[in-house]
């Protein structure tokens, strides 16, 4: 595979998640409907109107291009990292370089004026949202009588291509989310390519399936590591095909590591909400515990699985029980959501007020709905990218293990999802006391243990500088690690990888800016780093385990289990 296909998937990997809060309202109200676009559509039309030199000269120099473009003198030409137009028909034929010079000159036009309106920061996120994503529907790449990549597909093929294409677009829009299939649905097979690490299922409760990982070295640390996964979309993101696997290399690495398997909710569990899934936490670190025979355990959360591991952090500690608590990780997760990119520019009362509503009358968030909020999130990479690949060329997609995972949806209770736009509403967990977990005032300055928080540089989902803000909430000692990928890659970041970079520093200022210029800058994967850190919070080495499960826990069945297969 080509370094560019690479670069391309992961793009496309790293869109395929948004912001929790953002995700949770569009897909119970819709996109449009939360943007509102009319008033800041208005805001902007009297902005300009404001501006008529910004204006007359922004129109002065498109007409001025236009005119370059017609009689072929022009410069304009796509970025290098625009795959759009990668194909040499679009430079070598008159007709289709002036199209792309047109639509490259006017979409910088708009995007100028936007820029330089003088909007206000939420206007701003809104408006730019949805001219974003008019201009990337309006690429010449998108239209098949232009596309030289597509044409010559239909010329070579007699037209099979153009038929392909039509066959892959009804089965699409056939079904939920009807947007164009990032991979194939039996592209790969849980429990075959994907979520193979070996282990057993050590504990089955309503709400959780709890995943005992068979030890791989002779040794093990004696307190366990337990991994509470992100609550849409199932637990394999942690554990994808061997080599890519983080459950896979930790317990390569001589950590005991326990994984959370969430149920699929249905209307039946309508009323699960933080609390449920608090308690689950606490569940499973018992088992982890009464396993292992420690007093202790490590807890990771990754995304909204973050969310709720620092609020139940925060409980042990108001309880009287810090001390369960070893240390903390934190992956791509923002617990301080000010400012935190466009969600933070769009949830509001009345916006949680219809998103609530929709779900609540269901019992339940659709997966697919959530689907198709990702995609359209980014439709440069989720949706144009498979409009050409999949319908004018008339290709499958190609497989990819993330894209899969990304595709195997889930529900969300309609409690939890109450909860969770509550949450990013008020942004509680900057406050003493602003939300609570199991009857506990949540206090993050209270968890006064070691924690490692992991960011990516390029993710444009949860923001790096926000996920920064966690080592000024939480109370120990934190290590901050700045991976080059962006939100999923960062996780899914295994040894290997001669372009891998993260960066750390020994101090956490307050501005992130002033963190970044401190930072140092490592080679290759942030996993040794991470295993290392564990290593030292872990306790004491003792003999492996020859059997999984204890104290009364047998296995119930092999891992990855049963409810990562419910649909």
């Amino acid at each position: 595979m080509s370094p560019d296909s690479d670069t391309t998937r992961s793009a496309a990997a790293d869109a395929a998640a948004a912001p929790l809060d953002l995700l949770l309202t569009d897909a119970a109200i819709g996109v449009l409907r939360r943007v509102n676009p009319g008033g800041s559509g208005l805001r902007l039309a009297a902005a300009l109107a404001g501006r008529p030199r910004l204006v007359a000269g922004r129109g002065r120099r498109l007409v001025s291009e236009l005119a370059r473009i017609a009689v072929g003198t022009s410069q304009v030409r796509p970025s290098r990292r625009d795959r759009r137009f990668a194909d040499p028909g679009w430079a070598g034929n008159p007709l289709l370089r002036r199209a792309m010079q047109v639509y490259l000159a006017a979409a910088g036009t708009v995007e100028g004026l936007v820029a330089e309106a003088g909007l206000d920061w939420a206007d701003s996120e809104r408006v730019g949202f949805v001219v974003t994503n008019l201009i990337d529907a309006l690429a010449p790449s998108n239209n098949p009588l232009l596309n030289p990549a597509a044409v010559k597909a239909a010329v070579d093929t007699g037209g099979g291509s153009a038929i392909a294409g039509l066959r892959h677009f009804a089965a699409d829009m056939a079904a939920a989310p009807r947007v164009p299939s990032m991979v194939e649905p039996d592209a790969f097979e849980v429990g075959v390519d994907l979520a193979v690490t070996p282990g057993s299922v050590v504990l089955r409760t309503p709400v959780l399936e709890l995943i005992q990982y068979r030890p791989a070295t002779q040794a093990v640390r004696q307190v366990p590591l337990l991994i509470v996964p992100p609550t849409i979309n199932k637990f394999y993101v942690m554990d994808l095909a061997p080599g890519r696997s983080l459950a896979e290399y930790l317990v390569g690495s001589g950590v005991q590591v326990f994984m959370i398997s969430w149920r699929n909710p249905d209307a039946r569990y309508a009323n699960w909400d933080f609390g449920t899934y608090g308690q689950a936490v606490l569940d499973a670190m018992d088992a982890a515990e009464r396993i292992t025979g420690s007093e202790q355990t490590v807890l990771m959360g990754a995304c909204s699985g973050g969310i709720i591991a620092a609020m139940v952090a925060a409980h042990l500690a108001h309880i009287g029980q810090r001390d369960r608590l070893a240390a903390l990780t934190l992956m791509v997760t923002v617990l301080d959501e000010a400012r935190a990119g466009l969600a933070g520019a769009v949830i509001d009362e009345r916006t949680v007020r219809l998103a609530e509503a929709a779900s609540r009358a269901r019992g339940y968030l659709d997966g697919r709905s959530l689907a198709e909020v990702f995609a359209w999130l980014r439709p440069n990479d989720l949706i144009w990218n498979y409009w050409v690949n999949n319908y004018l060329l008339g290709r499958k997609p190609p497989p990819f293990d993330i894209l899969f995972w990304n595709a195997d949806t889930t529900r969300m209770a309609a409690g939890l999802h109450r909860d969770f736009l509550e949450l990013a509403a008020s942004n509680g967990l900057v406050r003493p006391g602003g939300v609570t977990m199991l009857g506990s005032p949540v206090d993050l300055a209270a968890v006064d243990r070691d924690s490692y928080i992991v960011a990516g540089i390029t993710d444009h989902i949860c923001p790096w500088q926000s996920c920064y803000r966690s080592t000024h909430l939480l109370g120990g000692r934190s290590r901050f690690v700045l991976s080059t990928s962006g939100h999923v890659a960062a996780m899914v970041n295994p040894p290997g990888n001669d372009k891998a970079r993260y960066q750390v520093a020994k101090d956490h200022p307050e501005d992130p800016q002033d963190w970044l210029r401190r930072a140092e800058t490592c080679h290759g994967s942030w996993w040794p780093d991470y295993a290392g850190w564990l290593a030292e919070h872990g306790g004491d080495e003792k003999a492996a385990p020859d059997e999984l499960g204890g104290s009364g826990l047998a296995p119930i069945c092999d891992a990855p289990g049963t409810y990562v297969y419910d649909h």
